[in-house]
């Protein structure tokens, strides 16, 4: 998965012109230096291509998380150089380990490459059978947009721990039951759960299937606008505030397209690469001695 040019040229850009000595030769986008060991827009592009889809999405929104990027390049360099000036790569072990590593890439890619959807696959018409076939499986669903506050309990902290946190428990009860009460401003002053305290006791929207079952029983006979009785749970007691509810739905073709294309091409690539190999060994059958293999694992 690649983040879009656009976000990556910004953030590559932020960092050039946070460090602008770096621009030595105008036709190579030098963006970091340590030492003689330099690091090009290039490199970056080529390492974060490398990395796994939420880092990508991280590094192409977030500038340090990008500079985070650029410095691993660094420490990474700094290591193998060090390494080579000492020769490492020239003992055995190393070596075999790099071949190891060579004939498993070579392996693998060649495997993708052979396994790979046609461009033009899957067509509308795939497509529309697919979503047909497993629109029962897509249901999204009821969520809550919930907000919470939240009384910490103090159970083993002694009588009067847990005296005074009944006490602020019973007045934030008694303050939210008042006319026009405003339940963020209360959460923001009395919750014992500090991030979302600080929303005004905001959680977000929270799938039904996620939600405590203690909480669910509540939340299901309660509309827009409702509370919760204090809940008390393992943690603490906690009264929620229904914000908003969304109900069940099925999302249209259109909505999971993209998602629904991109398992569709690796289910077919995973298909493709079982029968390849398959195919491979049904032409050059594999053999076994298990009485020796059996004592591979025995042998000094």
């Amino acid at each position: 998965m690649r983040f879009p040019r656009s976000s990556t040229l910004a953030a590559l850009c932020l960092l050039c012109c946070v460090c602008p000595t770096l621009r030595a030769d105008p036709g190579v986008a030098i963006i970091a230096r340590v030492g003689d060991t330099e690091v090009t827009a290039d490199d970056i592009r080529a390492e974060i291509r490398a990395l796994d889809a939420k880092t990508q999405a991280a590094a192409a929104s977030d500038p340090t998380a990008l500079s985070q990027v650029v410095r691993a390049i660094l420490t990474q360099r700094l290591v193998l150089k060090q390494a080579l000036a000492a020769k490492w790569d020239q003992d055995p072990a190393v070596t075999a380990a790099l071949a190891h590593v060579r004939d498993n890439a070579i392996a693998e890619t060649y495997l993708q490459s052979v396994s790979k959807p046609p461009d033009s696959f899957p067509s509308d018409a795939e497509l529309k059978a697919a979503y047909d076939a497993n629109k029962g499986q897509m249901l999204v669903p009821r969520q809550y947009d919930l907000a919470q506050i939240f009384v910490k309990d103090p159970t083993g902290a002694g009588d009067a721990a847990e005296a005074k946190a009944q006490v602020k428990l019973q007045s934030i009860h008694k303050a939210l039951s008042k006319s026009g009460a405003d339940f963020s401003a209360i959460a923001r002053a009395e919750s014992d759960e500090p991030q979302t305290a600080a929303k005004g006791g905001e959680l977000g929207w929270l799938a039904e299937n996620r939600i405590q079952p203690e909480i669910r029983a509540q939340l299901g006979s309660l509309s827009k606008g409702n509370l919760t009785a204090p809940l008390h749970l393992e943690d603490g007691w906690h009264i929620l505030k229904v914000l908003d509810v969304k109900e069940p739905y099925t999302p249209s073709l259109e909505e999971v397209r993209p998602q629904l294309i991109q398992q569709m091409r690796a289910e077919r690539a995973r298909t493709s690469s079982q029968q390849y190999i398959a195919k491979l060994v049904q032409e050059s059958p594999i053999q076994i001695n298990e009485l020796e293999l059996s004592k591979v694992l025995k042998s000094p």
